[in-house]
């Protein structure tokens, strides 16, 4: 009688586990973003995705949507609020759209390299503006990843800022990447990205702007005479949970997705900075010719003639940015 009350239990037991194992399995998350499966950003992300399902026993499954699956960056953003998405990784100019000040960090000549990025994250200014950021949207930032430095790429030499006037130019459609060009004297068009390869190629546009990376990656190379090594804009990514996860998990839970998320980016990171320093060497294989600029004199510039309050940013936390070491 004894043996069998203890093999009922024991199965009861193993039910029991069982059960409570596959309820937590239910916990079924989706992750976005925009980005390319090859890219840093998604494989990153994919495997952040299984290790927050290893760390928590399995409790969490997540599937990664890559390339605009659930839609563009404004959809995704929306769905953090609309139940849609529950992790996104997406940039500042968006969670500006939400909280404008946080989008201090796309005024052009913010951060010195990445390594002055990577050291804003983890500094007071950092944390008030991502708090800013969470108060008004609800949606909690747990990582930043490196994006790279945004350079230009032109048909026509250029050496200082100066010699930018005039130049039919393609920027994106976002303030704070026109503030340079304009400032410099640049005529830009808003042309659409899967169209800039074409239009450079044709000569409806001498130039564009963007990360060494995404210059090698859409070929703009084979359109295009000259790297000029601007380096306006330090560009990243934010890895953010909706407000509606963020408050449901536990402290421990909370925890390990902070901690992957971060060792996520630290990873996404290290490749981008490996790849983008190979390029320069690459741009002039293929024969370009790449120019090193006095970036100071294109910050002037753009101090001088753009105004912070265009943006809603606030100059003080750009200027406790620059205090940043």
């Amino acid at each position: 009688m004894l043996k069998k009350l203890t093999i009922a239990f024991a199965a009861s037991a193993a039910a029991l586990l069982a059960a409570t194992t596959s309820g937590m399995a239910q916990a079924k998350l989706k992750w976005a973003h925009v980005y390319e499966t090859s890219e840093p950003f998604h494989t990153a992300s994919v495997w952040a995705a299984g290790e927050i399902n290893k760390r928590t026993n399995g409790r969490y499954q997540i599937d990664v949507y890559p390339a605009s699956q659930l839609g563009k960056e404004t959809d995704i953003n929306q769905g953090l609020s609309l139940g849609s998405v529950d992790i996104i990784i997406s940039g500042s100019s968006f969670a500006a759209k939400s909280f404008p000040p946080i989008g201090v960090t796309y005024y052009p000549y913010t951060f010195r390299d990445a390594d002055h990025l990577l050291a804003y994250t983890k500094s007071d200014v950092f944390k008030e503006l991502a708090k800013g950021y969470e108060d008004k949207s609800g949606h909690h930032i747990v990582a930043v990843t490196y994006y790279g430095v945004r350079h230009t790429s032109s048909n026509k030499p250029i050496k200082a800022c100066a010699d930018m006037k005039g130049l039919k130019m393609r920027v994106p459609d976002v303030p704070a990447y026109l503030a340079m060009p304009r400032a410099c004297g640049a005529n830009t068009a808003p042309i659409a990205f899967a169209e800039v390869y074409l239009a450079l190629q044709n000569g409806t546009v001498e130039a564009q702007e963007n990360p060494l990376t995404t210059i090698e990656a859409k070929k703009f190379y084979e359109v295009q005479k000259h790297i000029v090594l601007t380096g306006h804009i330090v560009d990243h990514l934010n890895t953010v949970v909706a407000g509606a996860l963020w408050k449901k998990l536990s402290e421990e839970d909370r925890k390990i997705f902070t901690d992957v998320a971060q060792e996520a980016a630290a990873k996404a990171t290290t490749e981008i900075k490996t790849n983008e320093a190979k390029l320069v060497d690459f741009f002039k294989q293929k024969g370009l010719t790449v120019t090193e600029v006095n970036k100071d004199e294109f910050r002037d510039t753009v101090i001088k003639t753009t105004k912070f309050e265009t943006f809603d940013y606030r100059k003080s936390d750009w200027d406790r940015i620059q205090a940043v070491k």
